[in-house]
C-alpha cells in the first residue's frame, strides 16, 4: 500500500536537529519505506541525517511519502508530527 501527504513546516527554526531527529525516531517505527520529497529532492525519513540535508526552513512544503503495509499510518503519525510542531513549543 502506498500513502503521501504534503505538510507545510510550521516551527520558527525549521527541520533542525532536533525535530529531525524526532522525525525520524517516529519513522524508524513503521515497517514501510519512508521518503520525504523537498523541491525535487528525495531522502530516507529514518535518516535524520538525510532530513538535514533538505535544508527546510518555516514554511517548506515537504511531501511524505510511505510504501508498505503500514504506510498510512506512517504518513498519518508523521503529518501529526509536523503539524504538532514537533512536540517543541519554542523551536
Amino acid at each position: 500500500m502506498k500513502s503521501e501527504r504534503q505538510v507545510t513546516i510550521a516551527n520558527e527554526k525549521g527541520l533542525h536537529v532536533r525535530p529531525a531527529t524526532k522525525f525520524a525516531q517516529v519513522a524508524v517505527r513503521f515497517r514501510s519505506r519512508i521518503e520525504v520529497v523537498k523541491d525535487g529532492a528525495t531522502v530516507n525519513a529514518k535518516s535524520s541525517i538525510d532530513l538535514l540535508t533538505l535544508a527546510a526552513e518555516p514554511g517548506s512544503v515537504l511531501l511524505i511519502r510511505a510504501d508498505g503495509d503500514d504506510a498510512q499510518a506512517a504518513v498519518d503519525a508523521l503529518a501529526g508530527l509536523v503539524a504538532d510542531r514537533f512536540g517543541f513549543r519554542d523551536d
